[in-house]
């Protein structure tokens, strides 16, 4: 017969959990604009990091933090290819900030998304379902680490914390495709929110042409110029419309969200050579990639 006084395991290991949780439930809260509700977490004292794609386009913004009053908020920048937005809140009236840790999860590590609702956690539990190495968004972004999860998270809860099994946050919780849970991991969150805390918004590359993809004759494939800005890169390096594009330094474009990538912030004041097509003849042009403007 075991013994009554002997401790509980699966005891210990909830009330475990609902520690970690309440560790940073202060610094959680919830975000609501118009249209949208989801969560975010406090970064640093007056700033909260939340999911852009579960951010409404337009304000007012406000935050609201467990068990406290809604505080409004104002957006300072964002960032769709992580999925990274900023908000700036009342610094006075704002809940303890979040720490981030950089610390790896293997795959089958236990985890937890905590977001909030209404003001109130909410919590999922779940595994790690891949782990791997730098990535890129479908939108181009950068991700310094590829963490998937195995849970069931409500949708209000995107833009909250993942916690590894120490208890530390290792980043942002978000929705990537077919609803699978994902996290943005504390190194992008570090580097992408100091760039719109300083600057509003992250530099993005330009070629100032709308291109569509396009079948080449004889097989292949290219993207297609269906317009110039007449101010922009495109422009000034002689692209005309209904110009094709058929390769980015050489390389054949197979794709046209993969030269849409190529349009990361370290692009801009690179100079690229393309491979075009006008008329059926081929011909190299040289273009220098510009910031993309803000409106």
């Amino acid at each position: 017969m075991a013994d009554a006084l002997s401790p509980n395991p699966i005891e210990g290991f909830s009330a475990a959990l609902a520690g970690m949780v309440a560790t940073v439930a202060s610094g959680i809260v919830a975000v609501r604009a118009k249209g949208s509700v989801s969560s975010g977490f406090v970064w640093q004292p007056g700033f909260v990091v939340t999911a852009d794609d579960a951010l409404a386009d337009e304000g007012p913004f406000a935050v609201t933090p467990a068990g406290g009053e809604s505080i409004q908020a104002q957006l300072v920048g964002r960032d769709p290819t992580t999925d990274i937005a900023l908000l700036r809140v009342d610094g006075a009236a704002a809940p303890q900030s979040v720490a981030l840790t950089d610390a790896t999860v293997p795959p089958g590590a236990v985890v937890l998304a905590v977001g909030a609702d209404n003001g109130a956690p909410t919590v999922a539990l779940g595994v790690v379902s891949r782990a791997g190495g730098p990535w890129r968004s479908l939108r181009g972004g950068e991700i310094d680490a590829r963490i998937e999860l195995d849970l069931r998270m409500r949708r209000s809860a995107e833009g909250g914390v993942a916690l590894g099994a120490s208890g530390q946050a290792i980043g942002m919780t978000v929705f990537g495709p077919h609803r699978r849970v994902l996290v943005i991991p504390a190194a992008t969150i570090e580097r992408v929110a100091s760039t719109l805390q300083r600057h509003g918004r992250i530099a993005r590359g330009y070629l100032g042409l709308g291109l569509q993809p396009v079948a080449l004759d004889g097989g292949g494939s290219g993207a297609m110029v269906i317009s110039v800005d007449p101010q922009g890169p495109g422009a000034r390096a002689g692209l005309h419309q209904g110009d094709i594009v058929v390769a980015w330094n050489g390389e054949v474009v197979r794709h046209l969200q993969t030269l849409l990538r190529a349009l990361g912030p370290g692009s801009v004041g690179q100079t690229v050579t393309l491979g075009t097509r006008r008329a059926g003849e081929a011909r190299q042009v040289s273009l220098t990639i510009a910031e993309r403007p803000t409106t």
